[in-house]
């Protein structure tokens, strides 16, 4: 093995593998987790599909990841050397996610959210994308059923 010249060793610093600077910008909470992330088919680099976890990112590519049921846009913005606390972590990247469309209906926290703010909602029927009912809400369900029966 020959060392490296101070060309290559330049070069060699200016990328950085996709499933490690996941994990240093705390988009992974394991290297483990980063790699699934990318071979599952859940990340982009500058809107092409990625599926090798050992891509050579560079600073500005934008990355789109699909964590749960959100989509993160993000900029590089610095190579990550270690996995540091949360606010190093955001420094590696800005976001370039679009802000939540004004005009588009916010999911709720809970059922009681929306019986707070007005609106005509039964603790019968919940609407759908509520999720699992929280045990108050079981509660008042299951009375209602009781004076209906």
């Amino acid at each position: 093995m020959r060392p490296r010249g101070p060309q290559e060793a330049g070069a060699a610093k200016e990328t950085q593998r996709l499933d490690k600077w996941l994990w240093f910008a705390r988009l992974a909470k394991t290297r483990t987790l980063a790699t699934e992330f990318v071979l599952s088919g859940k990340v982009r680099v500058n809107r092409a599909r990625v599926d090798k976890p050992s891509y050579a990112v560079r600073v500005d590519d934008v990355l789109t990841v699909a964590v749960g049921r959100l989509v993160r846009v993000l900029k590089v913005l610095e190579l990550g050397l270690r996995r540091g606390p949360a606010p190093a972590a955001r420094a590696l990247y800005e976001e370039l996610t679009p802000a939540a469309d004004p005009l588009k209906p916010q999911r709720h926290r809970s059922l009681h959210d929306l019986i707070g703010r007005g609106n005509n909602v039964s603790p019968g029927r919940r609407p759908a994308g509520m999720g699992r009912p929280t045990k108050k809400e079981r509660r008042d369900i299951e009375r209602l059923n009781a004076k209906i029966r």
